[in-house]
Order: C-alpha cells, then structure tokens, then sequence
C-alpha cells in the first residue's frame, strides 16, 4: 500500500534531511514536489492544497532544536501535518454498551460482506466478545446471504437472515430477535449499489430509525481515488457515519483514498483491510501511517504482528537453538511458516525504516513455497540430519515437490552456511541480540 506517493515522499525527504539550512526556497521546493506526489497518488486537489498550506504555515519561521538538524525537523513537521490529516491517532470502535450494533454501509463491491465477517473475527479474537452476530441484510446482490452465512460459520459467529426481499424488515427483525438472545454484538451487511442513489439511501435512513446504531461504519474501496470524496460525503450526509473502513489497502499502490476521505467526512478511519482473509483487518493507526508514507517504517506495528504470530516460548526456543547452532531443517521449516504468517514479505519489509526505498523489491513468494515442498518431500531423519541426503535422496525429493535436483542441492548449501554463520555467531554470544526479549518473536535467521 502507498507504495507510489511512498517512494517519491521519501526521495523527497531523504534529500532535504541532508540541508543544512531551512529557507523559504527549499521549503518550496520541497513542498512543490510533496503537492505532486500527493496529486499523483490521487489525493483530492482541494485536500493538497490544505494539506500544502497547513505545512508551509508551520515551516516558516519554526525555531529549529539545536539537536535536531534543520531538515529533520522540516521532515517532522510534514509527518506531524500528515498524521493529523489522517486522524491524529487511532479512533477504536465504540463498545460502550451491550449489544454493540454496527451496520456496514458502502457501494457495490467495496467489500461489505468479507468485511463483516473480519469485523467479527477482529471482535471475537481480539476484544473477547464471545457472542456475535452477522445479519443478511443484504437483498440485491445474488448469494450475497449465503456468502455471509458461511463467513459467519468460519470466524465463529451467530448468522440472522429472512427468505424476502425486504432489508429493512430483515435487518428490524433482527434486532427484534435480541430480546431473546444473549448476544455481545451484531454486525448488519447492508446492500450496496454501483454509485450512491435516493433509493438506497432512503434503506438506509429507515434502518437508521429503526434501529439505535452504536456505530454506521463506511466501507470503502482504497482503489477509488478521487471519487472517494464524494462517496463519503454523499453517505455522510445521508446517515451521519461515525468511521471508515477502508478495504483493498494491499492492492492500492497510490493511497489517496486515505488521505481524501478522513478529511472530505470528518470521521476516523478506523481499520484497513489488508488481504482477503479474516484476519487481514487492522487498526489504523495514522501516525503508523504517516510514518510509513515517509518511508520511516512502521517497527511498532511489525512487532504487534510478530508478538500475534510467534509465543514467548516459541522465540525462546528458537533463540536457544540460534545460539547453539543446533539448528535443523525442521526447525527451518516452522521459522518459515512463522514468517509467513505475517503476510507478504514484501509487506513485512517495507514496514522496516527505509522501507520505501525497496519500492523495486521483488520477493518471488513461490520460492518459499517451494522450499516448504521441498522440506516436507524429506523425511524426518533427512531434517535433523541433512548431511545424509547422497544423489538417490535427492532425486527422490525432487521429485515430491517438483522441482529439479540441483534446487535440492543449492538449499542444503545454503542452509549449511546458514549453519556455520549462527556457530561462529554463537561463540560471540555476548554480541548477539536478545532476540526473545528485546524483540519478541525474533526469527532466528
């Protein structure tokens, strides 16, 4: 995500950290190139030009700390600005009574039902809510109810729905239905059209009266550039929405939806959806963001996926093995597929300072699948002992996990210098960092 206005931020401020003197030519140079890049990323125009303003009236004339270089300082100033345009700091969903209603409202193909379904996941496993509901509300678009049903089953939640065309009665029914049921919360599925109109916003306002929402919550796709702003602003008139969710954030390279929409509705972007899966929900957090805009990284929110990922004892044990050396391809295995859960490693690197300067990183996550294949095609004597795997062992796993001999060969190569690195490693122990402690989950490669 972000990786087009990201790369060109960062060779901005990369090149303006290094000015030894702040002056009202080179912040206009600077903010010049800034303006494009932003416009470029399909940023609205008039939220540029605010944008543009707010920095330079804050540049000029700002006393610069003796221990902060002036181009740091200028560099600050853009991501303060940035992280304010983005919502100053994370603006968690309203849980302030039981049962929490949220309807999901958006245009056709923005991702309501998927997100539903991650907004569920996200309440169960990471609020502790044991008891929610999904309701099919969602009368228009074909199998759009029973895609809802099955992503209700998968996260572990209640699923309402009615066999009629009336999303309203669906929806007013459902709410009915809690008198009777203990549930913790209930996430409503709206339908939504291909551009907002009078008859699906006249659903909506009846739902809005119906129903005492704890929160109305717009999905929107990242990828809709400009047209964001009237999205959000056509529904916020409409029903006084209270947060955005923004879908497709790994499939947009520019980001501009981001930046146009908090500041077109007024209301908190509260989670980005990163992936397809249930669990490809999470917080927005802008000063994350802005960080990661500016190619400064995003180390915070690494280590959140690492400690969600990996146990104590699992970072533990694989420290110990990484001091010893008594690493096997077994052990290789399973830091592989910790790694993997973190998302694309293209994903996981950016979120690293510097990270926009890999805009051309190119990680063939093939390969990784193939070194899982390769590993599994072995047996387990072949794991912890790959010093005896001779020709015959090797054109046997070749072909388990179809691939050519001589990519057997170059793994075990390169896992024996693996191997003898971490040994030699292990003997300067006092110089090797604690991994499971300073940072949680540490990889042991």
């Amino acid at each position: 995500m972000f990786e087009n206005v990201s790369g060109k931020l960062y060779d901005v401020m990369r090149k303006i950290r290094g000015t030894g003197v702040i002056s009202e030519k080179n912040i206009d140079d600077a903010l010049k190139d800034i303006r494009m890049s932003l416009l470029e990323a399909d940023v609205s125009y008039k939220v540029v030009k605010s944008f543009i303003e707010s920095v330079k009236q804050r540049s000029i004339g700002e006393d610069v700390l003796k221990s902060v270089s002036p181009g740091q300082q200028f560099t600050k100033m853009v991501q303060d600005e940035l992280a304010s345009f983005l919502g100053d700091k994370n603006s968690g969903l309203d849980t302030g009574r039981r049962p929490m209603l949220y309807m999901l409202i958006g245009l056709q193909g923005s991702g309501k039902t998927t997100t539903a379904a991650k907004l569920a996941n996200y309440l169960i496993k990471e609020k502790n809510t044991p008891r929610v509901m999904l309701v099919g509300a969602d009368t228009y678009r074909p199998a759009a109810k029973q895609q809802l049903e099955k992503l209700a089953a998968a996260v572990g939640a209640e699923f309402y729905t009615e066999e009629h065309d009336d999303p309203v009665k669906i929806a007013v029914n459902a709410y009915k239905s809690l008198e009777t049921k203990a549930i913790d919360a209930v996430i409503f599925d709206t339908a939504g059209r291909l551009h907002v109109d009078a008859e699906l916003l006249e659903e909506l306002k009846k739902m809005k009266a119906a129903i005492p929402f704890t929160e109305i919550l717009l999905v929107a796709d990242a990828m809709l550039g400009q047209e964001s702003v009237n999205v959000a602003k056509n529904f916020n008139d409409a029903v006084a929405i209270t947060g955005i969710i923004l879908t497709k954030m790994d499939g947009d390279a520019r980001g501009g939806a981001a930046l146009s929409m908090k500041h077109t509705a007024g209301v908190p972007i509260k989670f980005m959806g990163t992936g397809e899966k249930t669990d490809r929900l999470e917080p927005f957090y802008p000063e994350r963001i802005a960080s990661r805009i500016l190619g400064m990284g995003d180390v915070v929110s690494l280590v959140e996926k690492v400690q969600q990922s990996v146990t104590a004892q699992d970072a533990k044990k694989a420290e110990e093995k990484f001091r010893k050396a008594n690493f096997n391809l077994e052990d290789f295995l399973e830091q592989l597929r910790q790694m993997r859960k973190l998302g694309p490693m293209e994903e996981i690197l950016k979120m690293m300072p510097g990270g926009a300067g890999l805009s051309n990183l190119n990680i063939d996550e093939k390969e990784m699948s193939h070194i899982e294949a390769i590993i599994l095609s072995m047996t387990r004597r072949e794991r912890n002992h790959p010093e005896i795997i001779n020709a015959s062992r090797r054109a046997r796993i070749a072909g388990g996990s179809g691939v050519k001999p001589e990519r057997i060969s170059r793994l075990l190569k390169q896992f024996a210098q693996a191997k003898k690195m971490m040994k030699s490693m292990g003997k300067r122990r006092h110089n090797i960092p604690n991994f499971g402690g300073d940072f949680p989950g540490g990889m042991g490669f």
